[in-house]
Formats: structure tokens, sequence, C-alpha cells
């Protein structure tokens, strides 16, 4: 039933692209900084992190200066919380065009993910930057594994979007709902502190948090020059099994999306 979900968008593939360069533009078509503000958002809290916790509490993070350690964890986090912000309103805020014309609906908070992945890969770029500068060293097998990790993060948030988005068009707390959630996630991932403050007795259930695997996995790759750890497979797993049910939620409950808005 999915695979033929997946084949009707692939058929509007055109309208998903240009409904993804139209987020794009509609974003920064009229600010100043444009892309800028890409990198800013997450380097500003890196700053701030890196001020707090090297200088106030102090976090022992290794042979890895910390505002690479907390960027690298930061840029991807910043992805996740945009595009689930973005993917809930995007129904509600294409309201007339959902009344008007048929065309497959999840489209539209795929869209708003898409356009989101261009601020990471801007943000991203940092990180070679700060690598650079630091002199540590890219670990390039490593690195062939990005891609796949990228790939389960963003199936977790087509998981988690349309699931949000569908049920956004008939409670509008949800959104309220989703700012606290985000908060209470951001700091239980291996974010601004290392997995290793986590006792060894709780960690398995920690890695219950498909997050934790994933930003666990960018670091491995990035600065530890070392493979994803086994973490990453109930990352993977949790994120194929909340894309089916959001996916297959988000599609039992499409046809009312027009009477309800």
């Amino acid at each position: 039933m999915i695979v033929s979900y997946l084949k009707d968008l692939y058929a509007a593939k055109d309208l998903l692209f240009a409904w993804t360069g139209r987020n794009i533009r509609g974003r920064y078509q009229q600010s100043a900084l444009g892309w800028l503000w890409a990198i800013i958002q997450p380097a500003a809290a890196v700053i701030i992190f890196t001020l707090i916790f090297t200088r106030i509490v102090p976090i022992d993070t290794g042979d890895t200066p910390y505002i690479i350690f907390s960027y690298v964890a930061v840029v991807p986090w910043t992805f996740l919380s945009t595009s689930l912000t973005d993917m809930s309103a995007s129904l509600v805020a294409n309201m007339n065009l959902i009344k008007k014309i048929y065309f497959p609906r999840e489209a539209i908070p795929i869209a708003a993910m898409l356009a989101r992945l261009m601020d990471f890969g801007v943000a991203a770029a940092l990180i070679i930057i700060l690598m650079i500068i630091y002199k540590m060293p890219l670990y390039l097998p490593g690195l062939l594994f990005l891609p796949l990790i990228l790939a389960i993060q963003m199936t977790l948030l087509l998981g988690l979007g349309m699931g949000l988005s569908a049920l956004n068009i008939f409670y509008r707390d949800v959104q309220s709902v989703l700012t606290l959630v985000i908060q209470i996630w951001f700091y239980a991932s291996p974010i601004i502190y290392p997995v290793t403050m986590i006792p060894e007795k709780f960690r398995t259930l920690y890695f219950l948090n498909p997050m934790a695997g994933i930003l666990e996995s960018y670091r491995d790759v990035l600065i530890h020059a070392r493979m994803p750890g086994i973490y990453l497979l109930p990352s993977a797993a949790v994120a194929v099994i909340v894309f089916v049910i959001g996916y297959w939620s988000f599609k039992r409950v499409e046809f009312k999306f027009a009477d309800v808005v």
C-alpha cells in the first residue's frame, strides 16, 4: 500500500520540487542576510553552549574542542526542530490549495522538510571550516556513512512530520505541544553533553531515543574518526517504524483534509 503511495508521489515530483523551491524563496526573498541565517541560528546556540560548558560548568569532551563537539550535533538537531515545526504547520498554511486541486497531499510537508535540508547543507559547511581551524583530520571511510545517517534522520522526520501535519488539521494545539516536546527531547539527546555521562545501566534505554544514535553516529564519522556504532541500528529501526506509521496515518485521513480545513 505504501509502495503505491510512493509511486503517486513520484509522479508528482515536479510539483514537489517546485513547492520546495517556493518555500526556500519565500523564506529568504526579502531577507538581508539570506542564507547566512542557516548558519547564524546553530552557530549562536553553539557559542552560548561553549561559553557555559567550558567556562561556567565545564563538560569533558576529551580531545575534541567543545565548539566542534556541540556544533556537529546542533546542526542536525536544528534540521530536526525546524523541519518538524514547518511540516506540522504546512497543511494548515496551504489550506486554499488543498481545497482547490487534487495532488498527493504529503508533497506539502515533504517540501517543507526539503527546504530545511538546504539550510542543513549550508550550516554543515561550517563543520569543515571548524575542523580545518582546529586541525582535526577527516576520516574518509567514515564519511561514506554520512548519506546513510542523513537518510535515517530524514526517514524519522518524514514519519513524524507527516503524522503531525495531519494531526494539526484536526487539533490546532499540536504545534504548542510540539514546541514543548522538542525542548524536552533536546535535553534527552546527546547534544550538549557526551553519552559517557549517561550511566552504563541506562544506555540501552537511552538509545531507544532515535536521535541519540543518529547524533552519536554523526560524531563518530566526523570527529572520532571511526565507523558509526551499533546504536545506529535501533535508530534506523525506530525511524522506519515511525515512517510507516506516520505515512499510513496520513493517508488514512487525507480525504478529510479539505472538509475539516
